[in-house]
């Protein structure tokens, strides 16, 4: 059940199960856009914040956000590009191979990701010789892909646009959506389109950051307005009572911190075997961990209250002894913290990126100015705060000149450490 509130709409029931019980976990404030990036002559303008809150469905398990934002809004324009970075890129051509060796494409077989960016997944599928598809929201990265070679269809996915789509390019064999599945609100809509779209022996594979990952290693800031859903496997299951789909393995990765690879067919279909064990392992995993239980997330929130006041102390004492702080990494979850911790130019004197895009913009809400990554060994600053925690191998290892030269990383998750 949706109800608008003040031109949000506000969760009333579970996304999933329709469930009235939600427990409201941790309210992170009102935040702009966390890929709301800022032009020099936006920094002028009211800019909108819409409420972070994430709550608990007591039924199901989904961990989903209380407030939904209008899709426009955050998908029209869309600055984020997994190119930029080469752990993503190997991630996605590991993942094409592993996709062949379970279900053998030919150069007949159509591969389709929902989400698909600028790219760059369907890239590492086309090398292996296959047809492939894309279907993002984004007319800026709907261009770029086109750039790439990549043919994308723009919208946002449901069961009409599957019927259009398999009308006009017939049934696929392997259907993505890595990163993306949580942005969608109508989980059951998607499921019907997939099964409108996916052939008869098809798979379909969704991969996404794992609910318990987030809640063991205190990932909060993967918390923002576009990330609707934080599922476990009790909750999918849940979703699949409804499908055509099944879910018949699961694999879990380290991606972003932990991931979670959810492989689904037909339940009417032969071609795979529900690995029963492997399901049943999990849910007592997840079990025992309290993946289930209210507490479990009080107390990820006392420890997210806690880490604020911890950061803030230590950024404070650093600034007091004249040290000069920058940020690595201009990503929504840096946003979300940025703004949570309430952070900007008094603390953070600006912000690298890899990105072409974002160098030369602002960060929304707390307007630090975004360069490109020479900007570091121009200025020499004391300490760098990795924001993309989930890169900060490769991004130390590409600076190791810094490092060397006495420069220091800070790491906020999953907890406060100094490199």
């Amino acid at each position: 059940m949706l109800t608008t509130v003040n031109n949000l709409i506000e969760i009333k029931k579970c996304r999933i199960c329709e469930g009235a019980e939600l427990f409201d976990v941790i309210d992170l404030g009102d935040q702009p856009i966390p890929n709301g990036f800022l032009s020099k002559k936006d920094l002028t303008k009211k800019e909108p914040r819409y409420p972070l809150i994430v709550c608990f469905c007591s039924n199901c398990s989904l961990l989903q956000l209380r407030y939904l934002v209008n899709p426009e809004v955050m998908f029209k324009n869309y600055l984020y590009i997994p190119s930029s970075s080469k752990t993503r890129v190997e991630h996605f051509r590991k993942l094409a191979e592993s996709m062949n060796s379970i279900i053998k494409l030919d150069d007949k077989s159509l591969v389709i990701d929902i989400g698909s960016n600028d790219g760059s997944l369907l890239i590492c599928f086309r090398n292996l010789g296959v047809r492939v598809l894309g279907i993002d929201p984004a007319e800026n990265l709907v261009k770029i892909a086109a750039l790439n070679g990549i043919e994308t269809i723009r919208g946002y996915f449901d069961s009409k646009l599957a019927l259009k789509t398999a009308r006009r390019y017939g049934k696929a064999k392997i259907i993505l959506s890595t990163n993306t599945i949580a942005h969608i609100p109508n989980l059951h809509e998607a499921l019907k389109g997939v099964s409108v779209l996916m052939g008869k022996e098809g798979i379909f594979v969704m991969q996404f950051p794992y609910v318990m990952d987030l809640l063991d290693k205190n990932l909060f800031d993967t918390i923002y307005h576009e990330h609707l859903s934080y599922f476990s496997l009790k909750s999918l299951l849940k979703l699949s009572e409804k499908s055509e789909l099944e879910i018949f393995d699961i694999e879990r990765n380290d991606l972003d911190g932990g991931a979670i690879r959810v492989f689904w067919k037909r339940k009417a279909g032969t071609l795979n075997k529900v690995n029963k064990k492997n399901i049943n392992r999990i849910l007592e995993e997840e079990k025992k961990y309290g993946l289930y239980e209210k507490k479990t997330y009080s107390k990820f929130a006392d420890r997210i209250k806690t880490l604020k006041i911890t950061f803030l102390q230590k950024i404070s004492d650093l600034k007091k002894n004249k040290k000069k702080i920058v940020g690595y990494g201009a990503a929504a979850k840096a946003n979300v913290l940025l703004n949570y911790f309430g952070l900007d130019t008094k603390t953070i004197d600006y912000i690298v990126d890899s990105t072409p895009y974002k160098q030369g913009l602002f960060t929304p809400g707390t307007h630090i100015p975004i360069y490109s990554e020479d900007k570091i060994y121009n200025t020499i600053p004391d300490y760098v705060l990795i924001f993309a925690w989930n890169f900060s191998k490769e991004i130390i290892q590409k600076n190791k000149k810094y490092k060397d030269n006495g420069g220091k990383f800070i790491l906020a998750e999953p907890k406060l450490q100094i490199i």
